[in-house]
């Protein structure tokens, strides 16, 4: 891309944000020269680039040393006191690299495989110079972008108890569940807000969310985005928020997908990679297990599904991942699908069963590749090979997290071996490939695969969440022939059941004090009730009279906010047979 292609950035100001070093403003000057746009030409000077990925960017303003502790940081001490609550005792080395430059301000562009510690290497930056701050509704103050759902999960638990120690309000806006739900937490305010593309660009576009606000942007597995077509969207979200801003890009992979990224909106960022792109990680084993056909391969699969412990199992389709799921609960696996076929509150379920231990065997699509953390997790099986090999390295990433140990095993067919080599070279894996069937002990030993019970187990499907239900309050005063009834209603009085049943804003029993409701009757056979709503925001909502075959109720509203035109019905106009009388309609 030229540069005429690209669209001007504007000249930033000095950031706003707590926490802003002289840092900062050195590297916003560094390399100006008497032409427009001298800086940010420099930083766009290229080293040698890898196999597969763009040249980074050179730093012109030499980064910060990195630390080996939280305590030599310039953080709130409520953050460091919640970080040894929660057992982080020392920083991980992308944390260690890029705090001291991001509390500082800078722009930073970090590579380091999933499970590296990414997210707090920008979430603590982000919330410690956040702190202090109040969000207006509707206007978010730093915002962390993500590809998936399952991700913006796993950011929003990662740094709620952070958050919570700063007293700052953290939101989460994803698709899949209720819009509303989410402008409403928008509508309240929040500090801190993680978003999907989509969803974000629908509230936008509903007047429930601007961006002018957001001093501190993060785009995590931005590589992510752009191969799932998000870029148009990404790169208009981050021309709304404040162009003087922070941001911070950080991803598993660097290539050429992002380059646009890095060269419109990031100002000679600070760099760091924990490891090559490839992901390689000393505690991770990789396998290539050859089968002999279709056949071989189910066979293998069931038994490495049996195993004693969890396993993730990687297939092609949703339509696949549900037969193979079927398949595994009848020989006696508990076993739970999982793919972007599901509603999120249903997925949501399906990885807290896979989490606590009542599905053994999750067989997923792509769509659980980022974003998934489960501790413990030793085995993640590709029965269906990816085809890219960052698909390979994100769905192997669920292994080996912060330092465990773990295994990718890959099933392959013989017409599969081809495209497998190609991948594997191109993640820059050297595997242990192994000739194998499904009754050989080195399979066995490799995955800790057995012979499965072959009686048939139930996992209780996750069912969609019910609507809440109105709450409604009985009345207190009951007796043979009637009953009485509170209920607060917008329109109309009303006096229903045979023997005299009073329903109305502060019927029998139902009485709200402090200038709310406020209403006292009673209702018996052949007996009145009545209630009066006094001084209260809905007072005057509830007003009129009603008969019915044995009694009569009726409701005054006085002094409220609103007074509503009475209505007058009339026992004929429907009816309802209810005990041993007739209800007004």
């Amino acid at each position: 891309m030229t540069r005429s292609e690209r669209q001007d950035r504007p000249a930033r100001r000095p950031s706003r944000g707590r926490g802003t070093a002289p840092a900062k403003a050195a590297a916003k000057g560094a390399g100006k020269g008497p032409g427009k746009g001298s800086g940010k030409a420099s930083s766009r000077r290229r080293a040698t680039p890898p196999q597969g990925e763009f040249a980074l960017p050179e730093t012109m303003t030499p980064a910060l040393p990195a630390v080996e502790a939280f305590a030599e940081l310039d953080m709130d001490e409520a953050l460091l006191k919640t970080l040894a609550a929660q057992g982080v005792t020392a920083p991980f080395p992308i944390q260690g690299a890029t705090l001291p430059n991001s509390l500082a301000g800078r722009d930073i562009l970090g590579r380091g495989r999933t499970g590296s510690g990414k997210t707090l290497a920008f979430g603590l930056a982000l919330l410690a110079r956040t702190a202090g701050r109040r969000a207006e509704p509707h206007a978010p103050l730093a915002l962390v972008l993500v590809p998936t759902r399952e991700l913006a999960q796993q950011v929003t638990d990662a740094l709620t108890p952070y958050a919570q120690s700063l007293r700052l309000r953290l939101a989460t806006v994803v698709g899949g569940m209720s819009i509303n739900r989410q402008a409403a937490a928008l509508r309240r305010g929040a500090e801190v807000l993680v978003a999907t593309p989509g969803r974000l660009k629908d509230l936008i576009e509903r007047g429930d969310c601007r961006l002018d606000q957001v001093a501190i942007t993060v785009l995590d597995e931005a590589d992510q985005m752009a191969d799932m077509g998000f870029m148009p969207q990404v790169v208009a979200l981050l021309k709304q928020v404040e162009p003087d801003g922070q941001r911070m890009l950080f991803s598993a992979t660097l290539d050429a997908n992002i380059d646009r990224l890095v060269r419109m909106f990031l100002t000679d960022p600070v760099v760091h990679s924990v490891d090559p792109s490839a992901g390689a990680v000393t505690t991770m084993e990789h396998h290539v297990l050859h089968v002999t056909d279709e056949t071989d391969k189910k066979a293998v699969a069931l038994r490495i599904a049996a195993r004693d412990g969890r396993v993730i199992m990687f297939v092609d389709t949703k339509r696949g991942a549900d037969r193979f799921a079927k398949r595994l609960l009848a020989n006696g696996v508990r076993a739970a699908a999982l793919h972007g076929g599901r509603s999120q509150p249903q997925r949501n379920r399906t990885l807290d069963q896979f989490k606590n231990g009542q599905v053994t065997a999750l067989v997923a699509t792509n769509v659980a590749a980022r974003g998934i953390h489960v501790d413990d997790l030793d085995l993640v099986v590709n029965v269906d090979p990816p085809t890219d090999h960052k698909d390979y390295l994100h769905r192997g990433g669920r292994t080996a997290r912060a330092g465990e140990s773990g295994s990718v095993v890959t099933l392959v067919l013989p017409e599969e071996k081809r495209e497998m080599s190609r991948l594997m070279a191109d993640a820059g894996i050297a595997p242990r490939t192994t000739r194998i069937s499904s009754g050989d002990e080195e399979l066995a030993r490799i995955t800790g695969a057995r012979e499965p019970s072959g009686v048939a187990v139930v996992i209780e499907a996750p069912q969609p969440t019910p609507p809440k239900q109105r709450s409604r309050s009985a009345g207190a005063e009951r007796d043979g022939s009637g009953a009485g009834q509170g209920r607060r209603r917008r329109r109309g009085g009303s006096g229903r059941d045979g023997a005299g049943e009073g329903r109305s804003a502060g019927g029998s029993g139902r009485s709200a004090g402090d200038g709310r409701d406020r209403g006292a009757g009673s209702a018996a056979a052949g007996g009145s009730s009545r209630s009066a709503g006094t001084g209260g925001r809905s007072g005057g909502r509830s007003g009129g009279t009603g008969t019915g075959a044995g009694g009569q109720a009726r409701a005054a509203g006085a002094g409220g906010t609103r007074t509503r035109r009475p209505r007058t019905g009339a026992g004929n106009a429907g009816t309802e047979r209810s005990g041993r009388g007739r209800r007004a309609a």
